[in-house]
């Protein structure tokens, strides 16, 4: 098997159509050449220093790099968490909750498929582990902002209803619970999107690269089901953690909503 090996120049003549987006923003006034520049910057910049980093851990192959590059990542996924949130909790909870649900959910997934499903040799070989991670984690990310997102907006917007309901005698976890699953709705709705898309609408990145790569296409298939099911999976065990430990964290052991541990909204300043 073999694959076609593309030149800079390849490269260079393929970023003319990100230039030409810029072009049809200046032309049309669209205000989104200057980000649209220095989102490219960055991608470029990223993804050439990840493909350094990734090389020198392959030459490695030592758990202790591994372990230091999985932690990078879910620290750098952690505050894109705390970033994407509206309102979002005073103290430590604002980046600790959302970063440590994503570190048990990815690292549990990603554990049970290195050591029961591909059984790599080593099982922390980073030409396995940072990419499983990765794609775990990017998903998982979404997946925790999303929900937490919108519990948060819905206790704010729902208080009184909710602090009624605890008045009454109702305890949270009856007053929390439809805004509990409205957040779990909007948490897995996009890998369930996903799911559902995948084949027929469009071919996932990592399937389709296998396949330029030379890979058989029934095999590319494999690995992507895999990776369906282990992102379902981790979307899932994050999101539920997350969601329920924020519920939990917004109110107290009387009962009480605490609004008061939420930050004021950005747009309010």
């Amino acid at each position: 098997m073999s694959y076609i090996e593309l030149a800079y120049s390849d490269l260079a003549i393929a970023a003319l159509l990100v230039i030409l987006n810029g072009v049809i923003s200046v032309v049309l006034r669209l205000g989104v050449e200057r980000r649209l520049a220095i989102a490219a910057i960055r991608m470029i910049v990223q993804l050439l220093l990840v493909g350094l980093v990734l090389t020198t851990l392959f030459s490695l192959v030592s758990p202790v790099w591994t372990a230091l590059a999985a932690l990078v990542m879910v620290l750098f996924a952690g505050r894109e968490i705390m970033a994407r949130q509206d309102r979002k909790m005073s103290g430590l909870w604002a980046y600790g909750l959302g970063t440590g649900c994503m570190l048990v959910a990815a690292g549990l997934v990603t554990a049970f498929a290195l050591l029961t499903l591909l059984q790599a040799d080593p099982w922390y070989h980073p030409r396995y582990t940072l990419p499983l991670l990765g794609m775990i984690l990017g998903n998982t990310m979404t997946g925790i902002s999303l929900g937490l997102d919108t519990l948060t907006t819905a206790l704010v917007r729902d208080k009184n209803a909710i602090e009624a309901q605890l008045m009454l005698g109702e305890t949270r976890q009856v007053a929390l619970r439809p805004v509990l699953r409205s957040a779990l709705r909007s948490a897995l709705m996009p890998v369930v999107n996903a799911m559902a898309a995948t084949g027929l609408v469009f071919l996932p990145g990592m399937m389709t690269g296998q396949i330029l790569a030379g890979v058989e296409p029934v095999e590319a298939v494999k690995y992507q089901l895999l990776i369906m099911f282990l992102i379902g999976g981790g979307t899932g065990i994050g999101s539920v953690t997350a969601v329920v430990s924020a519920g939990y964290r917004l109110t107290d052991a009387r009962h009480r909503l605490r609004l008061d541990r939420l930050l004021p909204a950005k747009s309010a300043g």
